[in-house]
């Protein structure tokens, strides 16, 4: 990288400012004091905590977890994606898997990635070289080796976004100003992963157990090093694009990164000190109005929003999300991300408390009323503006981006403990906690587990499916598995079978017939409850033919009707195996670098 690009990542923090933060719950709130040397910065844990928080400021805003990182590059599989007509140079393009260099959506989340590493970097070179670090009291001993642990563990989370979604990228390890050449070539994924994988290792015995330190999920626990060294284990572990063969493929070595994932995953569940949260909609209510943690504990970390602006808070709740008519006492919500429609048919239609939550199949209106969409255009429902107290125009509402639940621990430890061990009792107790949670009233109709390697896998695969719809999770799921193409295929093959109502799609109705209905912004079960559908409940109106002229009273809304050829042909229209599982290197921060190449067939 040349040093206009490195000049251009560097905010007041690189360059020897200093942010400090008010609160653990406002941690966010900024402001950067330039006459304080950065030399002075890491002599002092107040000083040196602000750094860091400076990094965590990195992880938010429009081009981070607060809108780009989170909605636009992971939505593109079988349960959401960016809605509206593919093009290439825009939003569109990312969802269709055909997005060009020259696509400007790719540009500053990639610049602002690269800023939280070289924040990382300096935190990280200087925190251990203070006095403080080795020779201060024990508690000034304790709170820097907590800092550097967090830094080393922010950096990771960036350089995995960057790997994910690009491949290999240049890695830098070290300060910019410490770097004899700015202009770096790329490092193959797997030398970065290692490397990261042994500065979590570290972090993992530098930060406390949450309940040690008191602090909000918001910040770094030694759950929330242990959890994503898991998942970046299982990534090392799994399939990838590589830049030699232009091949999707894994390593032979991959067991070695299960049982990193398989340990790491245990050492969290044997804590005892995580649990399922007994509402799995609470979960997501909590992101709303900042509980840390909630009932079990059970959301690790997620990334925190806040202060009404584009840098450090998010568009969650609006730019993904329930729609809301501007004139609606809620507040305007946009609502870019679309349901895929027969992820509604992945759930069980009576039992599985998660469907409702996940999916939202209603837009408010200008009366605060409820409207059904089409069966086409069911909306990300873990995320509500209603769920606020904001309302009016604001886009930006506060609500933050989870990036690591129990669940997710609970079924990594699944997935690896099968891979090496086959489905083990204990592997089956983890994954019957997240789906008895989402069965919970209708335990009968969970089903049994398999008990065999290659059946109890694809059982996983499904519940992965069904537990993370929205939260970003899925397409790297299927790139890691080596099922992205066949996703790709069976939906096209799924959404022509809804189409044409054949196969498991033979009674989903045509059509559906409603009366609006009040927003009553109690529980999801209250919300779905008071809708009134002509038929009955939705276990019965989603599920049998209606009659193909609206009863009276009642307006139809096509539900299978909505699924057209054209529809179908817009599914992962440009997708095109051992290229779209990545994303190019946008042009312009291509032509700053002459030793970086664009590759994957771009």
């Amino acid at each position: 990288m040349n040093k206009n690009y490195i000049k251009s990542l560097l905010l007041p923090l690189a360059l020897g400012g200093i942010l400090t933060f008010s609160s653990c719950e406002n941690y966010l709130d900024v402001e950067n004091p330039s006459t304080v040397s950065q030399a002075t910065v890491f002599t002092s844990v107040g000083y040196a905590n602000s750094a860091v928080t400076g990094i965590y400021n990195s992880l938010m805003g429009d081009n981070g977890y607060g809108s780009r990182i989170s909605t636009l590059y992971p939505n593109a599989a079988d349960d959401f994606r960016i809605g509206g007509t593919y093009n290439p140079l825009d939003r569109r393009g990312i969802s269709g898997f055909g997005v060009s260099p020259d696509n400007s959506e790719l540009n500053n989340p990639f610049l602002q990635l690269y800023e939280g590493i070289e924040r990382a970097n300096i935190a990280i070179k200087y925190i251990p070289a203070s006095a403080l670090y080795t020779s201060g009291t024990p508690a000034e001993q304790a709170a820097l080796r907590k800092l550097h642990g967090e830094a080393l563990t922010l950096r990771a989370i960036f350089y995995h976004e960057l790997i994910r979604n690009w491949g290999d990228v240049p890695a830098p390890f070290e300060p910019s100003a410490d770097q004899t050449d700015l202009y770096l070539p790329k490092t193959d994924q797997d030398q970065i992963y290692d490397r990261l994988l042994e500065d979590l290792a570290q972090a993992a015995e530098l930060v406390p157990w949450q309940d040690e330190s008191g602090d909000p999920n918001t910040r770094i626990t030694k759950a929330a090093v242990k959890g994503l060294r898991a998942r970046l284990a299982l990534a090392r572990g799994g399939y990838a694009l590589r830049r030699d063969s232009r091949q999707v493929e894994r390593r032979s070595d991959y067991q070695t990164y299960y049982q990193i994932a398989r340990q790491e995953t245990l050492d969290i569940m044997q804590s005892g000190k995580y649990s399922l949260n007994p509402s799995f909609e609470q979960v997501f209510r909590n992101l709303h109005t900042g509980v840390s943690g909630g009932s079990g504990n059970e959301m690790i970390f997620e990334v925190g929003a806040f202060g009404g602006n584009s840098r450090t808070d998010s568009k969650l709740g609006y730019s993904n999300g329930i729609r809301i008519d501007r004139s609606s006492k809620y507040g305007a919500a946009n609502g870019q991300l679309e349901a895929i429609p027969t992820y509604f048919y992945e759930f069980d239609s009576i039992g599985d408390v998660r469907r409702d939550v996940t999916i939202a199949y209603f837009q408010i209106d200008k009366n605060d009323e409820k409207e059904l969409t089409r069966l086409t255009l069911m909306r990300d429902g873990k995320f509500r503006k209603y769920w606020t107290s904001i309302a009016g125009t604001a886009q930006n509402v506060g609500i933050n981006w989870p990036v690591l639940r129990y669940a997710d621990v609970l079924l990594m430890f699944a997935e690896a403990e099968n891979e090496l061990n086959g489905p083990t009792p204990q592997a089956i107790e983890a994954f019957e906690k997240v789906r008895r949670r989402a069965f919970v009233g209708h335990e009968a109709r969970m089903g049994n587990t398999p008990t065999d390697k290659e059946g109890f896998f694809e059982a996983l695969v499904h519940e992965r499916l069904l537990e993370f719809g929205g939260e970003g999770i899925r397409k790297y799921d299927l790139i890691r598995w080596n099922r992205l193409a066949t996703m790709v295929a069976e939906t096209r093959q799924d959404l022509r079978d809804l189409m044409n109502q054949q196969g498991r799609y033979a009674n989903v109705p045509k059509y559906v017939y409603y009366q609006p209905t009040p927003v009553v912004n109690l529980t999801v079960p209250a919300e779905v409850e008071s809708f009134n559908f002509y038929g009955g409940p939705i276990s019965d109106v989603m599920f049998t033919p209606a009659p193909s002229s609206a009863p009276v009273g009642y307006t139809r809304v096509n539900w299978a009707a909505a699924v057209d050829a054209d529809y179908v042909a817009s599914f992962a229209v440009a997708f095109e195996a051992n290229k779209s599982e990545l994303f190019p290197i946008y042009s312009g921060v291509l032509n700053q670098n002459y030793r970086l190449t664009q590759d994957y067939g771009y």
